[in-house]
């Protein structure tokens, strides 16, 4: 096994101090463009690669930022991910990822492994519980970003305006005829479950209508219950002439639950998916979609952290609010009264 390359030896090699190889290596201190030089140049002879944890220490930066979010399998974290490692990386940082499952305390114990990790900053996305007190209590210790989840007024984030898609979404099946719409959406304790459900309603307001409490379904979790729950929606007697869901697993539960009761999109019922994904642009017919830039909330997730990341900056709390766009496929039609069944 090829034994570690230390500092002294690249101090050697440059012949200069340990000390100054030191300095030259972490731009610290007072060190001449010459030793700088010699320096990097006997590092990369002979491969130096720098203790990252003492590193870290004497620097009090790790380079590093994390992020949390609910579940890694979902399609419409992919691209934020994406987006906000492109922008640290060229900023120079390393993005760690992780998983809550939606587990307030699993998010409590990789806040904590982050903190002790030495994180320069944390993005925290939805989770079960979403306390502000918690991302106060974060910010004592290092920055903190939050994805589309309650930060108070002291906080900062991006959030997307479910509110007005859900609005938007709904309104545009009220407008076909439909008045029984069904509302799928992971739970009421996230923001975005909130804000689904109270622009739900608001559209129903506007046409002077009330939902029909029993089919908006929301859960902790969007992981098992879609199929269950649209099975048990379209097999009742008052069964929905549209779904409104989440367009992830939830949308692959509904559709397997209108194969199931023989539904046909969109001629038996209509179906907006919440979320551009694969799913809701490949399936036939294509599913109309409730969509936002997916990339501008990454992008705008780093640069407020990068900004935070400026230690000598004053930086005022602040908050982005992304707005969304339906867009139009061939999912939904004019509602079409169902018979019920006769003994």
């Amino acid at each position: 096994m090829t034994s570690r390359i230390t500092i002294r030896e690249v101090a050697k090699e440059a012949g200069v101090s340990i000390g100054t190889a030191s300095r030259a290596l972490n731009r610290a201190g007072r060190v001449s463009e010459a030793a700088i030089a010699a320096v990097t140049k006997a590092a990369r002879k002979l491969g130096y690669e720098p203790d990252a944890i003492a590193q870290s220490m004497r620097t009090r930066s790790s380079g590093a930022v994390g992020l949390l979010v609910s579940d890694l399998a979902n399609p419409l974290y992919a691209q934020i991910i994406t987006a906000v490692e492109e922008a640290l990386q060229a900023a120079g940082y390393a993005l760690l990822i992780a998983s809550t499952h939606n587990d307030g305390k699993r998010e409590k114990n990789l806040i904590d492994l982050f903190r002790r990790r030495r994180v320069d900053g944390l993005i925290l996305g939805p989770c079960e519980s979403e306390n502000p007190k918690l991302l106060e209590q974060i910010a004592e210790h290092m920055p903190v970003v939050s994805l589309d989840r309650d930060f108070g007024p002291s906080g900062t984030g991006v959030q997307v305006d479910h509110f007005a898609g859900a609005m938007q979404a709904t309104q545009y099946l009220l407008n076909l005829g439909h008045t029984r719409i069904a509302l799928l959406t992971p739970g009421t304790m996230l923001r975005p479950g909130r804000e689904r459900i109270a622009g739900f309603e608001a559209a129903y307001a506007q046409h002077g209508l009330k939902p029909v409490p029993k089919l908006i379904r929301s859960e902790k979790s969007a992981m098992e219950f879609a199929f269950s729950e649209a099975l048990s929606l379209m097999s009742g007697a008052d069964a929905p002439t549209a779904f409104l869901c989440l367009g992830t697993r939830i949308l692959a539960g509904v559709l397997q639950g209108m194969r199931h009761t023989g539904r046909v999109v969109p001629n038996d019922v209509s179906v907006i998916s919440i979320g551009d994904t694969d799913l809701s642009q490949l399936f036939s017919p294509s599913i109309t979609s409730l969509t936002w830039d997916l990339s501008v909330v990454g992008t705008a997730l780093a640069q407020l952290m990068l900004k935070r990341l400026e230690r000598d900056a004053e930086v005022e709390p602040e908050s982005i609010v992304i707005t969304t766009q339906l867009v139009l496929r061939e999912s939904c039609g004019p509602a079409v009264a169902r018979k019920k069944a006769t003994a």
